[in-house]
């Protein structure tokens, strides 16, 4: 069975050193991360992309240990994204479809054969701008010096004022790039004629056992013009397969045949011109324990998102 990142000890690890509260158990088939939130209104268990298990009896195990921890902790529901979309089957009655949190489709290219089968899945303008990038004055670091992350917290920022989105914030990322499964890129250019240097894109990338994860990730207007986010990505992939990992992620992308206004259009018509497949979760469900105090919370964040 798959187990993706954020179903992981590693990421076990960072939700400690991030101050969450969160639990960690492997079973017989099944394994889940589940986080404590804590809201005005309640409290709930957050598990994303899990539980993982095997199949519908190792699924419902885990459900069983998952709601002896809530109901010790006084959660009015557990919020669940189950990684394989088979175990929609699987759902208990008192399952109630929620927002997506993380996204329910994702954009997955296979990095298994000779790099030459690889690089052939690779957009051939955006391998031409790779190849040209010295003489562009382009350059790729990897890094993993914390304060190196205001590179990306800038570009992040300055995306989110355009789309109208929320950025993590500065210590959030810090925490992420000081995990031992993450590396920070960065693409500099280096103005010729003043010898001016910026960072015009950068991507923070997580790498488990067989996947790197393309979670964040910005450029500037320059950057945009310059192809940086292209040829950045070329080198993230070129990277992961020299790590001879077996797949990219390239997270999340819009539904087939959603219209032009989708927020997700322009990131997916992106990720889709490298040769990828679907991949396809469950999507974002909560486990109701105490109906009532889930029909007030549900109402009372409706409410609240109304008066923001």
């Amino acid at each position: 069975m798959k187990i993706p990142i954020t179903q992981s000890k590693e990421w076990h690890i960072l939700q400690e050193d991030l101050g969450e509260v969160d639990f960690f158990e492997k079973g017989n088939n099944y394994q889940f991360l589940a986080i404590l939130k804590k809201t005005k209104f309640n409290n709930y268990l957050y598990l994303p992309y899990g539980p993982i298990a095997k199949d519908r009896e190792a699924f419902h195990n885990a459900l069983k240990n998952l709601k002896a921890l809530a109901k010790k902790h006084h959660c009015d529901f557990i919020r669940i994204e189950p990684f394989d979309e088979k175990f929609q089957n699987y759902l208990p009655n008192n399952a109630k479809k929620s927002h997506n949190l993380n996204p329910e489709l994702t954009w997955i290219l296979d990095l298994n054969g000779q790099d030459e089968s690889v690089n052939k899945k690779l957009p051939s303008r955006l391998l031409r701008y790779h190849k040209k990038m010295a003489a562009n004055h382009l350059e790729i670091i990897k890094s993993k010096d914390p304060e190196d992350i205001d590179h990306l917290l800038k570009l992040q920022r300055e995306l989110a004022s355009k789309k109208g989105i929320n950025t993590f914030s500065k210590q959030y990322l810090k925490t992420e790039l000081m995990q031992p499964f993450s590396t920070l890129y960065l693409m500099k250019y280096t103005n010729p004629e003043n010898s001016h240097s910026e960072i015009v894109a950068a991507g923070l990338v997580f790498d488990d056992k067989d996947t790197r994860y393309n979670l964040q990730g910005a450029q500037s207007d320059l950057g945009r013009k310059l192809h940086a986010t292209g040829i950045l990505t070329i080198q993230l992939i070129l990277d992961a397969k020299a790590k001879n990992l077996k797949y990219f992620d390239f997270w999340g992308i819009a539904p087939e045949g959603a219209p032009s206004t989708h927020p997700w259009a322009g990131f997916t018509n992106f990720k889709k011109m490298f040769d990828g497949e679907t991949l396809k979760h469950t999507g974002t469900y909560d486990i109701v324990l105490n109906p009532v105090r889930y029909k007030v919370y549900k109402i009372l964040r409706r409410l609240n998102r109304m008066a923001r």
